[in-house]
């Protein structure tokens, strides 16, 4: 009975890993097709961003960097049953997550009200600036729940197989939403002018 019940657990957890997986891969797909209508409206004469990446996405990526080394170092703690330094990680982390967001924000407050590019620029070139970031920012909020998750269940009585599945859920995402924006930026700091 007791190998039956874990079998059925065994297969719900991979059921639910390649449903990350598939979430990550039309993810992925979303902002390549962003990035391919960028780079066709860009290309027509007068359409290119002609602008400077604003220094705050820069700051952002940095954080962003940090929280995937906090979230690695939360995992590795979480396979040496160190739940307490699992936890200090986990919400390390999403502090650092909740920074990212907000330093977004403000360079979207940079862009806006200091650099006078607005979201309904006549210029597409430059709205895709904001289609960007706010797309990568409602990822952003999922992955911090995803983390909120993770954390909240190390507080609950739950098996440790079961801890260490959330871990890896939790960086799976939260790398990919890394390596994500590390692309747009880089991306977008290609082609600013």
């Amino acid at each position: 009975m007791m190998a039956q019940i874990q079998q059925e657990d065994k297969i719900n957890l991979g059921a639910k890993k390649f449903t990350m997986w598939i979430f990550i891969f039309t993810s992925f797909m979303f902002f390549a097709a962003l990035s391919s209508g960028f780079i066709v409206y860009s290309g027509g004469k007068g359409h290119g961003l002609n602008v400077q990446i604003p220094q705050p996405f820069l700051y952002s990526t940095l954080i962003i960097i940090i929280s995937s080394i906090t979230l690695f170092m939360a995992s590795k703690a979480a396979k040496q049953l160190q739940i307490d330094k699992q936890r200090l990680y986990l919400w390390v982390t999403i502090l650092l997550g909740v920074a990212f967001f907000a330093v977004q924000l403000y360079a979207c407050y940079v862009l806006t009200y200091k650099m006078q590019i607005y979201f309904t620029d006549p210029n597409a070139s430059r709205t895709f600036l904001y289609v960007f970031c706010g797309m990568h920012l409602l990822h952003i909020i999922a992955g911090l729940l995803v983390l909120l998750n993770t954390v909240l269940a190390t507080y609950k009585n739950i098996p440790q197989v079961k801890n260490i599945f959330k871990m890896e859920m939790a960086s799976i995402f939260w790398h990919f939403l890394d390596i994500m924006w590390i692309y747009l930026y880089v991306f977008l700091l290609l082609n600013q002018n």
